[in-house]
């Protein structure tokens, strides 16, 4: 039973591509893998006739050659407006909720007890399993309800992989502040970090680089550069996010992006180090 999280310092910071690239690697490695995401917000869905799923993790399924199954992403939430979304459980309507009921009443009990069964069905059955948190993992006001991040690292017996996106700015400052804001028993399971999305000579960076090690104890296992990549957009506060229809073709495109992908990421960061982080 192994695992390994990846966390980023906000959205968008590449955690869904990394999980996607690192899922194909292993799986290349001989692996059997398996994605994993407690709970994704997304209007944007994989279709079978008995479950939906985020189309994410359904893609890192395909990169991780895993079946698709609603154990790889046992809650996903449809937004609707108002604060209210529609709740999937296991891969089929639950009911519509409100945030405060989501939160207060259900996520850390029910919702914590799904995703759990889900993430031990799949370390059972798989050597590795990928998880991908959300969002950040020190949203102070939602830390508490917060099963997707640190909680679900902690049941895993997972380290942490910490991705931040250097083209928005700021990414040494979020990656010593999202270390400085964890309680310290989840502090310790943070054991590297990524920069993603960079632009530029390298050299430059290392500077930022040493300074973070310095500050952390911990060191920079990556610097991915910015690929633009033909793969489905996440979720749907991308205005660029489309559907999908899953036939043949479709997933020949995924594919071949995912070995692109994979490829560059390969290149690009310490897969030796990540392995030996690898719980």
């Amino acid at each position: 039973m192994k695992s390994l999280m990846i966390q980023g310092t906000s959205s968008g910071a590449g955690k869904t591509t990394l999980v996607t690239a690192l899922c194909r690697i292993f799986s290349d490695k001989g692996f059997s893998v398996a994605p994993f995401k407690a709970q994704n917000m997304s209007n944007y869905a994989y279709k079978t006739n008995d479950f939906e799923i985020s189309r994410a993790q359904a893609i890192q399924g395909i990169a991780a050659r895993c079946e698709i199954t609603y154990d790889l992403n046992p809650i996903l939430l449809k937004p609707l407006g108002n604060y209210y979304s529609n709740v999937y459980l296991n891969g089929k309507i639950f009911k519509k909720m409100h945030a405060t009921e989501y939160y207060q009443k259900f996520v850390r009990t029910q919702g914590l007890q799904i995703a759990t069964k889900s993430l031990e069905s799949l370390q059972k059955n798989y050597d590795l399993v990928i998880l991908e948190g959300a969002g950040s993992p020190v949203e102070i006001n939602l830390m508490k309800f917060d099963i997707a991040n640190m909680k679900m690292a902690e049941i895993a017996n997972s380290s942490v992989l910490l991705i931040t996106d250097i083209d928005r700015g700021g990414s040494f400052a979020s990656i010593v502040g999202t270390l400085s804001l964890l309680d310290k028993k989840y502090r310790n399971l943070v054991k590297g970090f990524v920069i993603n999305k960079f632009r530029g000579d390298i050299d430059i960076l290392k500077p930022g680089l040493r300074k973070i090690k310095e500050k952390t104890k911990r060191s920079v296992l990556g610097v991915i550069p910015m690929i633009e990549l033909d793969l489905p957009e996440e979720d749907s506060l991308n205005g660029k996010a489309k559907n999908v229809v899953w036939n043949n073709k479709t997933l020949d495109k995924i594919d071949g992006e995912i070995n692109r992908l994979s490829k560059l990421v390969n290149s690009n960061i310490n897969i030796k180090k990540i392995e030996k982080m690898i719980t």
